[in-house]
């Protein structure tokens, strides 16, 4: 059977892209006492790392923001996918944990989460029996996904009523699911679009013998700009349309929990939802930032969403970057072009490319800042082109190495089964596995 200490302290070896080639397999708690250190060859790059001291400050800084608005913590672990990171998030005061699957949920049940909500619809078979399974399994499990639609509904219904009629064994009884009514937005993805949709739905749950409303949620990130004054009125009109559906919900008895859940929050503009998760209803409310991209923050997306978020906070201490790339240079083959050994296949550039953040030679402990000019234009699989038009470019020479930073955590950290957490020297203190 594996336990919690297996979970958290994985043996890692050399199947895991990153590792040393001629190391027995460790331990993760092992790591830290072989002393590796990035810059001087002791891991085959390309690598990932994580730096200890932004990830610790970027875990207390959020969890510190959403005390001060009187809200809770349900960050989004579909980011990191990392028990040992998402055992630190519940650490930090998490009230539970959101993912974006059945599959994923059990990533944090395994690691002590017992309220998890699935930020997103859940409507087969497979996954519904799913949730029950897991609510069988573990003792005073909650979770709740999301509802948007008549059909889903249905779904669900059809499913639940077949069980209930086959249903003879008490070990197995149903419960009914916890579900939370998505409110979206014209032209983004799921939710309902308009009140009267939305109330009526609400009427059919608090009908059904399948489901019990326990919220209201919805997702602002994709209408995010980064200009501060577009970004207020856009989630100010969305919080509004939420809470008046919540008032409404109320007034009408749809609710069917003693305390109601209001969902919101990606990592762009959170502080522009995260003051109206609160409204004032008959019976207690929970606010739950789902916020799950600040772990490590980044160099690209987020760090300009955020910075707009830093001015209107009045903040000085905000997020910080926590996550590198580490490639060798592989070939200079023309001038102004130098091909680094790293690409698709090790680092995110769904949102934007790689940005060039440090380089130095192999072995030296003094890292330089990487020149303005220097652009990474494109990647392959396995390649990356790192143009500049400077001298530090020219200089660069094959075994060089190069630090780059990423445009959006997630897909990153699907890259890797394992990332070295490392000190500001580059030396491994720790390490996290991730289970995608």
């Amino acid at each position: 059977m594996t336990t919690l200490q297996d979970i958290l302290d994985p043996q890692i070896d050399r199947s895991f892209k990153g590792f040393p080639h001629t190391s027995p397999p460790l331990r993760r708690s092992q790591i830290a006492a072989q002393n590796w250190h990035v810059l001087s060859g002791d891991l085959p790059l390309p690598l990932a790392v994580v730096k200890q001291q932004a990830l610790q400050h970027n875990l207390s800084w959020m969890q510190r923001f959403a005390t001060d608005q009187g809200i809770d913590m349900a960050p989004h672990g579909k980011t990191t996918m990392s028990p040992q990171l998402l055992k630190r998030q519940l650490d930090e005061g998490a009230w539970g944990l959101t993912f974006a699957t059945v599959a994923q949920v059990r990533a944090g049940v395994s690691v002590g989460a017992r309220r998890c909500m699935i930020a997103n619809q859940v409507f087969t078979a497979v996954d519904l029996a799913g949730i029950q399974d897991m609510q069988r399994e573990y003792k005073g499990l909650r979770i709740a996904f999301l509802v948007d639609s008549m059909a889903q509904l249905a779904l669900i219904e059809a499913w639940y009523l077949s069980q209930k009629d086959a249903e003879n064994d008490a070990r197995l009884a149903l419960r009914p699911f916890e579900v939370l009514l998505e409110i979206g937005v014209a032209g983004a993805r799921s939710g309902c679009r308009n009140q009267h949709d939305a109330l009526t739905l609400a009427q059919r749950i608090k009908d059904s013998p399948a489901c019990r409303l326990v919220g209201i949620e919805c997702y602002e990130g994709l209408g995010a700009t980064g200009q501060s004054v577009q970004d207020q009125a856009y989630a100010e009109a969305l919080m509004q349309r939420v809470c008046d559906i919540a008032i409404a919900c109320d007034q009408q008895h749809f609710f069917d929990n003693e305390e109601v859940l209001v969902s919101a929050g990606g990592s762009a503009i959170f502080d522009l939802v995260a003051n109206r998760l609160k409204p004032e209803l008959s019976r207690p409310v929970r606010g739950l930032l789902r916020s799950g991209c600040y772990v490590t923050h980044d160099h690209g997306f987020y760090k300009r969403m955020v910075s707009a978020v830093n001015s209107r906070l009045g903040c000085s201490d905000g997020l910080q970057a926590a996550m590198e790339v580490w490639a060798a240079v592989q070939s200079c083959p023309e001038p102004g072009l130098v091909i680094l050994a790293v690409g698709k296949r090790d680092i995110s550039y769904d949102l934007d490319l790689p940005v060039p953040l440090a380089f130095c030679k192999p072995g030296d402990a003094v890292v330089a800042e990487a020149p303005t000019d220097w652009k990474v234009s494109g990647l392959n699989d396995q390649h990356a082109y790192l143009r500049g038009t400077g001298p530090e470019h020219a200089a660069l020479k094959v075994g060089d190495l190069v630090a780059l930073g990423i445009s959006h955590p997630c897909t990153t950290f699907d890259k890797w089964r394992w990332m070295p957490v490392v000190d500001e020297s580059y030396t491994v203190c720790d390490a996290l596995v991730t289970c995608f």
